[in-house]
């Protein structure tokens, strides 16, 4: 039987259900990023959560709280401890630094041959020699002429600490209904996509699950190695620049910047041999382990290719910020399994005729 209901009545439901959703984007907008890391640290820690549901009984509530309270002590206790310990560091390098102002030791020979650099380098420690109080009245002026771009540092950071609050609230709701969210979630889609959806879903959670774990548990192993390397090696605060290298190991190939500074570090103390062992062990040890765990973690949970996992973590990070780490290998993740959809029913087909 035809529908002969006009069609202006037909598209005006329509385009209501448009604007109201693009009306709901616009409010939600400012919550994405928040959206984004709660489902990332519910998808990963779901194991425990449902571990917790059961040992309450299947109480959600109860067990959504038991669930948050935790993952708020695993992201806030660290920070707090980082947070004291940096400060512990900074305060017994603020002394080494004034000394080394004050009496600045000669630059290494293995630096004074180098083009450019060699002649900077000292040049720079004759005017430091010549005038110890004038990078203290030089760091005084950039301070106050950077004061504006210091408190939009803090606002930064002020800002970044809501969002984590955020981030905490949402988890909650996450623990307590995501069971829900994901079914209804999977039947909505499976009217509009068709059975297919549930492969697409199962490659993001698969490929989800790869990369939280891989980045995170590689940077992780990443910073403690370094720390270790930092401690042997004498640097004044190898807590703090192992902390750094673990940041800077969930971008890929960072590592470097982590090690080559502290090594930099060294040298400037006039340590070379301590230097020259920690760029050998940066370079050797830390950046190697970067080549070798990612891999096997990422591959040991999903079948997508690394390198979809490569450019997905580069290309996320340069659109989406941090949470980019993981969403970008996300996107990916589907546009690999739909590909992979249709070539296997292009392959069904030709083996039909």
């Amino acid at each position: 039987m035809k529908d002969h209901t006009p069609f202006s009545r037909r598209i005006v439901p329509w385009l209501a259900l448009g604007g109201l959703l693009l009306l709901a984007f616009m409010v939600v907008t400012p919550f994405l990023a928040p959206i984004a890391w709660a489902g990332v640290l519910a998808y990963a820690s779901w194991p425990a959560a449902t571990s917790i549901r059961r040992w309450c009984n299947n109480r959600d509530s109860l067990a959504a709280s038991l669930s948050t309270a935790l993952a708020a002590l695993t992201l806030f206790l660290p920070l707090i401890w980082l947070a004291w310990l940096a400060q512990q560091e900074l305060s017994n390098a603020y002394p080494a630094l004034q000394a080394f102002l004050a009496n600045p030791p000669p630059v290494p020979e293995a630096l004074r041959g180098l083009p450019w650099l060699g002649d900077w380098l000292v040049h720079q420690q004759a005017t430091l020699v010549a005038n110890p109080q004038g990078v203290s009245s030089v760091i005084k002026a950039w301070l106050a002429a950077h004061t504006n771009d210091l408190t939009i540092l803090a606002g930064g950071v002020g800002k970044n600490l809501a969002k984590l609050i955020f981030v905490i609230v949402i988890l909650f709701f996450f623990y307590r209904d995501g069971a829900r969210i994901v079914r209804e979630l999977r039947h909505v889609l499976e009217r509009f996509i068709g059975a297919q959806v549930h492969d697409y879903l199962h490659a993001v959670g698969t490929t989800a699950r790869a990369v939280v774990y891989g980045i995170l548990l590689t940077a992780l192993v990443q910073g403690i190695v370094a720390g270790l390397g930092y401690r042997v090696a004498g640097l004044a605060s190898p807590v703090m620049f192992g902390v750094l290298t673990m940041i800077l190991a969930l971008i890929p190939f960072g590592t470097p910047l982590a090690w080559g500074a502290a090594g930099f570090w060294l040298l400037l103390q006039g340590e070379t041999g301590a230097a020259i062992g920690v760029w050998i062990w940066g370079a050797m040890v830390v950046s190697q382990l970067d080549n070798f765990l990612r891999p096997l973690f990422i591959s040991s949970v999903s079948p997508i290719p690394f390198l979809f996992v490569l450019f997905g973590v580069l290309g996320g990070l340069l659109a989406f910020g941090l949470v980019g780490l993981f969403v970008g290998p996300i996107v990916l993740a589907v546009i690999w399994a739909v590909w992979r959809e249709w070539v296997a029913h292009l392959e069904e087909e030709i083996t039909v005729e």
